[in-house]
């Protein structure tokens, strides 16, 4: 698809940002494809400079980071007519592995220049869009003591090895879903409120998708929190045992509620806490993904 205006924000604080950006800028040259192209190394500009952008009215606007950058971005895309392209820069990259998006450079690039817009799904938590999953449990206890540069120096090994640490702090809680009479109670070590279905890179949420006009609420049960241990193992390795140890609700509005009160991490990133309405705004924005999804 050819675009008339295009713009691109990469946040160069995302593991690979500075070079990607370069590499980008260099790629869309070569199609002499226009790109008013911005390199922000203050994360607490983001919002601000596609403030910018959005005011000369570009056809598509390429925002490159990682799960946290695009949902924290995506609120200001909605209503404005323009389309989405993607350069999935983080740890995780859930929602560019929800979109079907290739996760190396030249693929990505590839999807912007010769894919097709589709239209999708956000999700909400209360008024708040997100892209790709919401969590309550080990998620946002590890995003709230992570160290600020783990993931870009040491990448998902040092990650996963803090995450490591905080499981043995870490507690089940009850969670209560929906209200009134028809409200469910459940003892869980995790709960995934989700537009996809990656979860930290990985697929959790088989029921999931981006363009399925429902939120899928999923609490993987239990009374211990070696039951979470047990369904990362099986979802990883694709078992059929990992559907075992979850309860899935869905639906286009859904009160979650925990006890304790709890933190909720949007994409990584820690913006709200129990009780919440999880919601689904469908068919909300257009995003270029490859020509065959």
């Amino acid at each position: 698809m050819q675009f008339r205006s295009a713009a691109m924000i990469v946040n160069t604080k995302s593991r690979h940002g500075q070079d990607w950006f370069d590499r980008a800028c260099a790629r869309f040259g070569e199609q002499d494809m226009p790109v008013d192209a911005h390199a922000v190394d203050d994360p607490d500009r983001l919002e601000a400079v596609l403030g910018e952008v959005l005011a000369k009215k570009p056809e598509l606007v390429i925002l490159g980071g990682g799960d946290g950058t695009i949902s924290g971005l995506v609120d200001k895309l909605v209503g404005k007519g323009v389309v989405l392209g993607v350069l999935p820069l983080g740890t995780a990259n859930s929602f560019a592995r929800s979109l079907g998006v290739p996760l190396d450079l030249d693929g990505a690039v590839d999807t912007i220049l010769k894919g097709r817009p589709k239209r999708i799904d956000l999700g909400m938590i209360d008024d708040d869009y997100y892209a790709s999953t919401a969590a309550i449990g080990l998620s946002p206890q590890i995003a709230e003591t992570v160290p600020h540069n783990v993931k870009r120096w040491f990448g998902r090994m040092g990650y996963l090895s803090w995450a490591a640490l905080q499981f043995l702090k870490f507690k089940p809680f009850t969670v209560i879903v929906g209200e009134g009479k028809d409200a469910k109670r459940l003892r869980a070590v995790e709960v995934r409120i989700s537009n996809g279905p990656f979860h930290g890179g990985t697929e959790l949420v088989d029921e999931a998708g981006v363009a399925s006009g429902e939120i899928v609420v999923q609490v993987v049960k239990g009374h211990v929190k070696s039951r979470l241990v047990r369904n990362w193992a099986a979802s990883v390795l694709r078992l059929e045992a990992r559907k075992e140890d979850t309860v899935t609700f869905r639906g286009t509005a859904l009160r979650v509620a925990t006890e304790p009160p709890l933190p909720i991490s949007i994409d990584g990133e820690v913006l709200a806490k129990t009780p919440v309405v999880a919601k689904v705004a469908a068919a909300v924005i257009d995003v270029m993904v490859p020509a065959a999804n």
